[in-house]
This record gives structure tokens, sequence and C-alpha cells, in this order.
């Protein structure tokens, strides 16, 4: 069997969870957690991918330099701002 050791704030953390009764054990808590981790990290492979899939299809934008780039990330997000309001 495998042995971990926990930093007292991530004991502490595991130790909380049980009290205020959101997992029933320190066990339920370490499993809650890799099950996320797993997600994500299959989340972020599948991300990847369409990325390189997008690339692959020539569907990307060249900015000229590190300015434009961040005007057009400005742009796209007060966008998204007036959609929302």
């Amino acid at each position: 069997m495998t042995e971990i050791h926990l930093n007292d704030e991530a004991l502490a953390f595991i130790e909380e969870q049980v009290k205020t009764g959101a997992y029933e054990s320190a066990e339920d808590v370490v499993a809650a957690g890799l099950s996320r981790l797993g997600s994500e990290d299959e989340l972020l492979r599948t991300m990847i991918a369409e990325a390189d899939a997008q690339l692959e299809r020539g569907e990307f934008v060249r900015f000229a330099n590190a300015d434009t780039h961040a005007d057009s990330i400005i742009e796209r997000g007060m966008r998204i701002l007036n959609r929302k309001s």
C-alpha cells in the first residue's frame, strides 16, 4: 500500500471537510480530490487537442506585438461583459 505524507495545511483542510459533514472520512476527501484532478486533466487534454486541431485548420490570429494582443483580449472581454448586462 502506498503511504502519503501531507503538510499541516492539507491535513487541516481534510479534517475540516469531515468535521463539517461535507465528507464522511478523510479517504472520501482524498478520493474526491483525485476524481476532480482526473476530470480537470481530461478536460485540459481535450482542450489542447481541440486547440491543436484549430491550429492545423488554420483557425488562429496573428498579432503584430503584445500590445495588439492585449488590446484584442480587452476588446473581447468588453464584448462579453456588454452581452451579460
